[in-house]
């Protein structure tokens, strides 16, 4: 049988009696961590006192989730931890994680970002921690090591494809959505794109169904309005639900052009649309929205608010 990470939950839903994973887990930190060489599956049996037939469906699917490694030679499969696992325990551990996640991305080593990740994932922690714990302040770092001239594009270009595969990560997890919480995600630029898709993935976590248009700066024209309209009517069926529409932007100028656009798909859809904006503006600037906010969290939270409000 072929293991993947969206056959993993019905594994553990049908393994869970007898051993919990999280013990397994750091069982085999414990006997793996300091082996060169691995070790075989009746070996790690026989170590941990469990079952080999069982111990075998671990050790896959623990694989598949990044978190072993196997070496075949001859007849014998030899098992390794892959590099970097270490044995958390959240929520306490969300503030050790993040400058690992950081270190390990600036010094571009993919293997141990992808890793590390995954290993959080498996010791309990939720997207939406990761996300705003993890993520999104390395976004921000580095954008400063980019501003401040210490990093160039094309460094800032792979950073920001790293965090972009991180993410990916997350929308692999099997989530079933909720068809009344539905939310279409926008970045007004290129700059945006980024946080666009950490929001995107927090909320496909948190069971919304998420439309992630990406950046859209090369649909900023005055037919927009229409096209947008043009696909609400292939996604959203019932327009009895609320659909929100969420707007990333580095500038004014995006919000303002996002705003008005979808503000007169507002008047022609009806009031169950609702605009939600995250950017910097001025303090006397004024756009037309149901939320106006720089702060990546109030957006989140806020989606969640209306979701529960329009029940």
């Amino acid at each position: 049988m072929e293991i993947s990470l969206y056959t993993i939950p019905q594994l553990w839903s049908n393994m869970g009696r007898g051993y919990q994973s999280t013990e397994i887990r750091q069982k085999l930190i414990d006997v793996l961590e300091d082996s060169k060489t691995g070790m075989s599956g009746v070996e790690i049996s026989e170590k941990l006192g469990v079952n080999r037939t069982t111990m075998t469906k671990y050790l896959k699917v623990f694989a598949a989730e990044g978190f072993l490694r196997q070496k075949n030679i001859g007849n014998i499969t030899l098992w390794f931890l892959e590099p970097g696992q270490e044995a958390y325990s959240f929520p306490d551990d969300y503030f050790k994680v993040a400058p690992q996640y950081f270190e390990n991305l600036v010094k571009g080593n993919e293997t141990l970002v992808y890793s590390l990740i995954k290993n959080c994932l498996n010791s309990g922690a939720t997207v939406h921690k990761l996300v705003t714990e993890v993520i999104i302040p390395s976004i921000d770092s580095i954008q400063r090591l980019y501003d401040d001239g210490k990093i160039g594009n094309s460094e800032e270009k792979l950073l920001q494809n790293i965090i972009s595969k991180s993410l990916q990560i997350f929308n692999q997890i099997t989530i079933d959505s909720n068809p009344k919480k539905n939310i279409i995600v926008i970045s007004a630029d290129a700059q945006s794109a980024l946080l666009s898709e950490a929001a995107s993935a927090s909320l496909h976590s948190s069971g919304w169904q998420v439309f992630h248009l990406g950046d859209m700066s090369s649909a900023i024209n005055v037919l927009f309005d229409l096209d947008l309209q043009k696909l609400m009517g292939k996604i959203w069926k019932q327009k009895s639900d609320t659909m929100i529409i969420l707007v990333f932007s580095n500038t004014e100028e995006g919000l303002n052009f996002f705003a008005e656009s979808i503000n007169s798909i507002k008047e022609k859809l009806g009031k169950r649309i609702r605009l939600a904006l995250c950017g910097k503006v001025g303090k006397k600037t004024k756009i037309n929205s149901d939320l106006l906010s720089e702060k990546f969290e109030d957006v989140l939270q806020w989606s969640e608010t209306v979701s529960e409000s329009s029940k």
